[in-house]
């Protein structure tokens, strides 16, 4: 089974789901947002996709400009702002066993089949 950590308001997010859907319906979908990811989860889903707290970012984010950008933090704080702050988690992110992917083309989770 697959799971996409999803936001139905982001256009990239949606095309993730749109891809997911055209290659299997064994999925189920997480939308993140109304039910938060504990600092664990994140935690573990970072070191599924092998990146960095600071490489899932959403940098674009005016939360991200006013509060964060500049400003050094270690792993964990970041993994904590990310879970106090879960729209600055780029999307949508599909996981499928030991490994995660970012959909960000939608073809990325082509990784995953």
């Amino acid at each position: 089974m697959y799971t996409i950590y999803h936001n139905p308001r982001c256009k990239k997010s949606r095309a993730g789901l749109q891809y997911l859907q055209e290659k299997t319906s064994d999925f189920k979908v997480v939308e993140y947002l109304k039910d938060p990811l504990t600092f664990d989860q994140l935690k573990d889903l970072l070191m599924r996709l092998n990146k960095k707290p600071q490489e899932m970012i959403r940098t674009q984010e005016t939360m991200y400009k006013q509060n964060f950008k500049g400003k050094n933090f270690h792993d964990d704080e970041w993994i904590q702002i990310m879970v106090e702050n879960p729209k600055l988690i780029k999307r949508p992110i599909v996981v499928k066993g030991s490994k995660a992917v970012w959909g960000d083309p939608a073809e990325e989770i082509g990784q995953l089949f």
